[in-house]
């Protein structure tokens, strides 16, 4: 079968299947011991990139490791701490109310559900999805951040421009237990090849399967 003749959902497992093979170690890029680490590393990389959240959580973390003392942490502190990531007022705040939440009403345990995990002030879908499948390896949607958006439009797999429109084309296209898998594999393919200025087309392995080659 030629490219052209796959459907969508063919399309999007040969896809699957090269980003596995083209990063078969690719994992989550952001650096934690714990699951509320991890949450506070997510929430912190909203407009920021992995990079520079793991360059400050460290001090964070040895100052502030988990979700009690976060809650206690003296805010101006806490801003100055997670500044560098930008929007750094909204990120401590949500941060602190967050880990107040988990302590007073999950036992200080993030919650490995999507409904309770979605009460957490500043934790949407994507948060909570990487949340899920790192922390506790349940696939519960697709990660859609920005790379994940721009490439599954680029590739044709999703008209949506909204994450959760995406997310929900996404899960209809892919096994369940690569949900995650595609999403960091995306990620890593959007930073190597696929750039949001200059997509590296006649170095992309998925070009043949591409809707911008296929038109």
């Amino acid at each position: 079968m030629t490219p052209k003749s796959l459907s969508k959902k063919q399309r999007a497992l040969e896809i699957l299947s090269r980003l596995q093979s083209l990063y078969p170690d690719a994992t989550c890029s952001l650096d934690y011991s714990t699951p509320v680490q991890l949450l506070v590393a997510t929430i912190l990389s909203a407009q920021c990139t992995d990079e520079r959240v793991n360059k400050v959580t460290p001090a964070l973390f040895s100052k502030f490791p988990d979700a009690e003392s976060l809650a206690n942490a003296d805010l101006a502190e806490l801003e100055e701490l997670v500044r560098s990531t930008g929007f750094y007022r909204n990120k401590a705040k949500n941060i602190q109310s967050a880990c107040r939440m988990i302590v007073n009403d999950f036992n200080s345990v993030v919650p490995n559900q999507m409904e309770e995990l979605l009460k957490l002030p500043g934790v949407a879908r994507k948060t909570a999805n990487v949340v899920l499948a790192h922390a506790y390896g349940i696939n519960a949607g697709v990660t859609v951040d920005t790379h994940v958006k721009r490439l599954s439009q680029r590739l044709g797999l999703t008209k949506n421009t909204e994450p959760v429109g995406i997310e929900k084309d996404l899960m209809k296209l892919l096994p369940q237990p690569d949900w995650e898998n595609w999403s960091i594999r995306l990620i890593y393919h959007g930073r190597a090849v696929c750039k949001a200025r200059s997509p590296g087309c006649n170095v992309c392995e998925l070009a043949d399967l591409c809707a911008m080659k296929l038109s």
